[in-house]
């Protein structure tokens, strides 16, 4: 009944391939081996030794040469039959791809499969030993009892090489489902498993002790011999067989908690391995589904949020479709680079990527560390803004501070991209911000006069040392900020009726241009 390992297939290109199926093959061997050979051992002892009432005679030599002969011939033609089945199911492990579909299916059916293969071998056994018990001893009665006893030997020990199969294959299962999960159920499911444990630990060996009475009549013979027999093969396999199931299903179980906490933890790379074609399958695959969607969603946000701002990205996200249009009193910087064209002339295009870049970067950085946010890149300028959408009651101050740091962050950028410069305007007051466009295609803007107002300072600043001019009421209402800034008078800044009180940081004081 020794079961052949799988040979390599012939020209593989993969011989760890045929190494891992050639291991596999005498491990499933030596499972249907030992599960065959002790199931038909105990059988034969239980019928010539145990068994009460009228057993086969005892020492009958042509029991134990039929015996013999008929597993020296069933059980090794049968594990021949399976151990080609083996290699032709499992070629796809030895050529190192993923299986084809229907090569998945039938390494998902290899348990059920020799399940089955067996079963039949012990049906053989269980109608040819009856007849060949009735022409020897004359007796019906012994005879069906002989059967019976072979099926229900049978059962039981088939129902062993299918749980013990199936956990043997579950790291051959997860490469078989690794590029495919399942979408329905195709092996046996956890109900059934548990109902199949119950019936191998309980029902079967209970109802042998039901029916031992029965099969002796009033003759009362000594039981004790048989129900202890029974009572330790149902102790026995119930505990074997309880112990798979529980690890079948416990076992991915912990899997699939660790993975639900890493991704609570932040952990979107997670995933678990299917290694099951029941019920414990789908929830696997599932599992990994939603953590590839909350993977999606979280790129997404992170793209979203680097295109319109973090803050901006989080209220849309939480309001639907887009955000209300609404009056908010905030702070406006605009940036904008200086001598530009003349950059695009004198440097490579792959330097002037590198400089505005680096540009960029220092100004999304210095805003950043202020709580504020670039609403857009235009060109060579940036619009930040200060109090919007988010709140800031102190938004005046940050944008100063904001503004100032970027001077010298230019300052220092002008050491390694030299020519780097650039003006910064900031104003505040009240402006409209909401979604601008189509229901196709909207963006969330500012409108109102502090975006105009910071756009005229920054092309003002560009003519001053320091390269900063904010409007007077933005610096009246910083607060502490204020010391950090003198005032230059007024201007008339185009569009604007009235004069425009300015105000610029205090290292940089020049008369008035």
């Amino acid at each position: 009944m020794h079961r052949g390992a799988p040979h390599t297939v012939p020209g593989s290109r993969d011989d760890e391939g045929a190494a891992e199926q050639r291991r596999l093959g005498r491990r499933l061997g030596l499972i249907c081996t030992v599960a065959n050979l002790s199931g038909a051992v105990f059988v034969f002892v239980f019928l010539v030794a145990i068994a009460p009432g009228n057993r086969l005679p005892s020492g009958g030599a042509l029991y134990t040469i039929a015996f013999s002969i008929y597993g020296l011939i069933v059980f090794p033609l049968e594990g021949w039959w399976a151990d080609r089945s083996w290699r032709r199911t499992l070629a796809w492990v030895v050529e190192g791809r993923a299986p084809t579909p229907v090569e998945r299916d039938a390494t998902l059916r290899m348990p059920i499969q020799e399940a089955t293969w067996s079963f039949l071998a012990w049906a053989g056994a269980a109608v040819l030993f009856p007849v060949f018990c009735l022409i020897l001893e004359g007796r019906g009665a012994l005879a069906l009892r002989v059967g019976l006893t072979i099926l229900d030997g049978g059962l039981v020990t088939c129902a062993v090489v299918y749980l013990f199969f199936e956990r043997a294959l579950r790291p051959v299962f997860a490469r078989a489902l690794a590029q495919d999960p399942p979408r329905a159920r195709n092996s046996i499911g956890v109900r059934p498993r548990l109902l199949l444990t119950w019936t191998l630990g309980s029902a079967v060996p209970l109802a042998g002790l039901f029916l031992l009475p029965l099969s002796v009549g009033a003759r009362n013979p000594d039981l004790a011999g048989a129900v202890i027999a029974l009572a330790s093969v149902g102790l026995l396999v119930g505990l074997l067989t309880t112990v798979v199931v529980a690890r079948s299903v416990a076992d991915p179980l912990e899997a699939l908690q660790d993975a639900i906490a890493r991704v609570a933890d932040g952990q979107l790379d997670v995933r678990v391995a299917v290694n099951d074609g029941s019920e414990v399958g789908l929830l696997q695959a599932g599992v990994n589904q939603m953590v590839a969607g909350l993977r999606e969603r979280h790129r997404l946000a992170d793209l979203f949020g680097r295109h319109v701002g973090t803050e901006v990205a989080r209220l849309a996200l939480e309001q639907g479709s887009g955000l209300v249009s609404e009056q908010r009193d905030a702070t406006v910087m605009f940036v904008d680079l200086i001598g530009s064209t003349a950059l695009a002339e004198v440097l490579s295009p792959h330097q002037v990527v590198d400089t505005l870049n680096a540009f960029f970067d220092a100004v999304a950085g210095a805003v950043a560390a202020e709580g504020g946010w670039v609403n857009k890149f235009e060109g060579d300028g940036a619009l930040c803004v200060f109090g919007a959408p988010a709140d800031q009651p102190d938004h005046a101050a940050r944008a100063l501070r904001a503004a100032r740091t970027l001077r010298d962050r230019l300052a220092t950028l002008a050491d390694a991209y030299p020519g780097i410069d650039a003006g910064i305007g900031v104003s505040s007051g009240t402006v409209v911000a909401g979604n601008v466009g189509t229901e196709s295609r909207y963006e969330y803007t500012l409108i109102g006069g502090p975006v105009n107002e910071a756009a005229r300072l920054t092309e003002l600043s560009k003519g001053r040392p320091g390269r900063v001019i904010a409007s007077s009421a933005t610096v009246r209402r910083s607060g502490p900020e204020e010391t950090n800034w003198i005032p230059l008078g007024t201007v008339a800044l185009r569009g604007r009726s009235a004069p425009t009180a300015i105000h610029e940081p205090v290292r940089s004081r020049e008369p008035v241009q």
